[in-house]
């Protein structure tokens, strides 16, 4: 059907498996998907619309689709609120439903009541389906429990979550707001780091930052895993799996065991420092291949030193906590390390095929030492947010949730049942990007993940949790729909596919209350209108960038026209930081990259006219005197968003000292060094985090925002 036009039957097919047929481009305008790119959507669902036969065939087996299922997969209900269900049965037979309480919420037994709702038998397949309609009770307990039928042809289960209506803020928020820092973690060096940020790193700013600055929060990069041997991926925001921690971040000495080596182990572990502490000072490109070799080495021979048995034990209990999941990540690291570059042969994609398991053997002893990273990874991060709790936030580390993972990586891998192939996730263009862009993630797959309980994500989002005081969700529309571009095809060239966004935010809406943590959307680009206050119902904050806030004349928006849900700053990691913005460094980047749509002059002048409007903004608030220099510049502008309603407050760290360069540069890959550049003064010369503590333009700012 490559050249078919858009019959009716396609644009049905499409609809009734959430594919979008138009959307809204951020022109204004409406635009319609072509009919093969509707094609190529579906056929990444699993859905054949090659030729109209096959549309019409599709349309029949998604009609009855619900009717094969005895249960719905998952079943999710919020608190409070009855649900009814569809049940099928063989034509004509009894069925008993009941829910067995997720032991988590104290566990036991509740039946179900059969409501009067009759519907027709349908024949599917061959054979005659009846529908029995059963009602979930409203006064469940908040958790994942399981649903249970028993009919004629067996017993059969399905997954029930109950989620809170609205996640609740906790009483620092409630009734007040804070502010606090946003920092790439990576780029933050100490002296004893090993040439890349670290949790140790972690753990002393933000207990700094919390206890002379008056910080809240300190929100991070994502830290899920990378590649376990280079090449590695510079770009946080394209892990090889959400649900890990990316061992990268360790410190060697920091583990517990690095106290008691030998004297030889501990000058093999000196020496890898050494060489990696070289690096520290460098203002160049941060070499996270370098810096993990040295690290690996040292943390191998941590890894092969004697544990006590209570150390062996709680390693062993995290083990059986982390269960399979944490088992395949270890293989996929051992194999990926054998072959860190190639593609792989297809038995080796298989995670159950005799191959892998073979090597499941062969490799125990790399798998024991993938799963001990993972265990110390997670003392550190446990250790930092302590560290930012005892400074005196209220809220700690904020950690960061990627979109997706790379599509070689490890959730690709085992986690293949419930993410989409033949097609990647991305953006349509915009009025930054007018081609569109392709991030190469596989989505999550709609019905996959149902089908799955949702449990990949519960998983997932129960790790970022577990040592957060609050959450962001990096572009959090993708929770209600996600911009799918097939194989093969271009940025432009996609289609929006809808999840089931209740299910979706009503399980991170409860993860999120039971490890007692603030939720962030980061809710900026083409959007429907009402996600966000959908948003906001659930009790979830959205994301606020005073250069991307405008009235309806094009202007800066007004502070107190801010919404009060929202996490609101000057600047984010894909704009320069504020000086180099103010200095229209963006316009000359994307001008020597080659990204500018218009003449250079003509975006140049667009620049100086938001800079101007800007200025006057200010002064017009009493926030700027005449002749301004570029420090009073950047404090004005953290000033004016303290007169927001907002009840988050983010200032960038390298907005804090004076930094000009941008971290990334959207659609760029090798031409700029994304994600590589380490924290800054104006000059580019590295400020390490023993400076901080008296860095005079960090204490400045930070005093600004404690006047709100």
């Amino acid at each position: 059907m490559d050249n078919a036009e858009r019959s009716e039957s396609l644009l049905r097919l499409a609809r009734a498996c959430g594919v979008g047929t138009e959307y809204w481009a951020f022109d204004g305008t409406e635009r319609h998907v072509a009919a093969p790119t509707l094609v190529k959507v579906l056929g990444a669902l699993g859905v054949d619309a090659s030729t109209p036969t096959r549309v019409e065939l599709a349309l029949l087996h998604v009609e009855d689709d619900a009717w094969r299922e005895p249960l719905p997969p998952t079943v999710v209900a919020r608190e409070g609120q009855a649900v009814t269900i569809p049940v099928h049965v063989p034509d004509g037979t009894p069925v008993s439903v009941w829910i067995d309480l997720d032991p988590e919420a104290g566990g036991g037994r509740r039946e179900t009541r059969q409501v009067d709702n009759w519907d027709a038998p349908r024949r599917v397949d061959g054979r005659m389906v009846g529908r029995a309609s059963f009602e979930i009770p409203g006064d469940l307990p908040l958790g994942w429990h399981t649903l249970r039928s028993r009919a004629d042809d067996g017993e059969h289960v399905a997954t029930l979550i109950v989620t809170p209506q609205r996640l609740h803020l906790p009483e620092s928020l409630e009734h007040g707001r804070v502010w606090g820092l946003m920092s790439q973690m990576y780029s933050v060096r100490s002296s004893r780091s090993w040439g890349i940020g670290d949790f140790a790193d972690l753990a002393e700013t933000s207990w700094f930052a919390g206890r002379d600055l008056g910080a809240d929060f300190m929100l991070i990069n994502p830290v899920h895993a990378g590649e376990p041997a280079a090449p590695m991926t510079p770009s946080p925001y394209l892990p090889v799996t959400r649900r890990f921690v990316n061992p990268i971040y360790v410190r060697p000495e920091a583990v517990e065991e690095a106290a008691y080596l030998s004297a030889a182990d501990r000058s093999l572990v000196e020496w890898a420092a050494e060489e990696a502490q070289t690096l520290n000072t460098s203002s160049g490109p941060i070499d996270r291949d370098a810096a993990w070799t040295h690290k690996r080495s040292a943390l191998e021979v941590i890894f092969a030193a004697p544990r006590s048995a209570i150390r062996e034990a709680q390693l062993a209990d995290f083990r059986d906590r982390e269960g399979k999941g944490l088992e395949d990540f270890a293989l996929w690291c051992a194999i990926k390390e054998t072959r860190p570059t190639g593609e792989w042969p297809d038995e080796l994609w298989d995670p159950t095929s005799p191959e892998v398991a073979e090597l499941r053997v062969q490799l125990a002893d790399r798998v024991d030492f993938f799963v001990w990273l993972q265990w110390v990874a997670d003392e550190q991060l446990a250790a930092a947010q302590a560290a930012a709790k005892a400074g005196g936030m209220s809220l700690g580390i904020m950690h960061d949730l990627a979109v997706g993972v790379h599509p070689e990586g490890s959730d690709a891998w085992s986690l293949r049942h419930a993410l989409a192939t033949g097609a990647s996730v991305g953006a349509p263009p915009d009025m930054y990007n007018q081609q569109g862009q392709d991030w190469s993630q596989p989505p999550w797959h709609p019905k996959g993940l149902a089908r799955a309980g949702y449990q990949p994500y519960r998983e997932m989002l129960r790790t970022v949790l577990r040592h957060a005081g609050a959450i962001r969700i990096d572009h959090v529309i993708g929770l209600f729909r996600l911009w799918w571009i097939p194989a093969g095809s271009g940025a432009k060239e996609g289609a929006y596919v809808r999840y089931d966004h209740d299910a979706i935010i009503g399980i991170l809406c409860l993860e999120a209350q039971r490890a007692g943590a603030v939720v962030i959307g980061e809710d900026l680009g083409t959007f429907e209108g009402w996600v966000r206050d959908y948003l906001t119902d659930r009790g979830i904050l959205g994301t606020s960038i005073l250069w991307f806030e405008k009235d309806h004349e094009g202007r800066p928006l007004a502070p107190e026209h801010y919404r009060a849900m929202s996490l609101t700053s000057v600047t984010t990691h894909d704009l320069p930081p504020t000086a180099g913005y103010l200095a229209g460094e963006h316009v000359e980047l994307r001008e020597s990259l080659g990204l500018l749509q218009a003449p250079v002059q003509e975006v140049r002048n667009e620049a100086r006219a938001e800079r101007e409007d800007m200025v006057r903004l200010l002064a017009a608030r009493g926030l700027l005197g005449d002749d301004p220099s570029e420090r009073e510049l950047v404090e004005a502008l953290h000033r004016l968003i303290c007169l927001t309603p907002s009840k988050l407050l983010g200032v960038s760290l390298a907005d804090a000292v004076g930094e000009r360069r941008a971290q990334n540069q959207p659609g760029t890959d090798q031409e700029y060094p994304n994600w590589k550049i380490p924290l800054g003064d104006p000059n580019g010369v590295t400020v390490l985090l023993d400076d901080l503590v008296t860095n005079p333009r960090l204490r400045s700012l930070a005093a600004a925002m404690n006047q709100r």
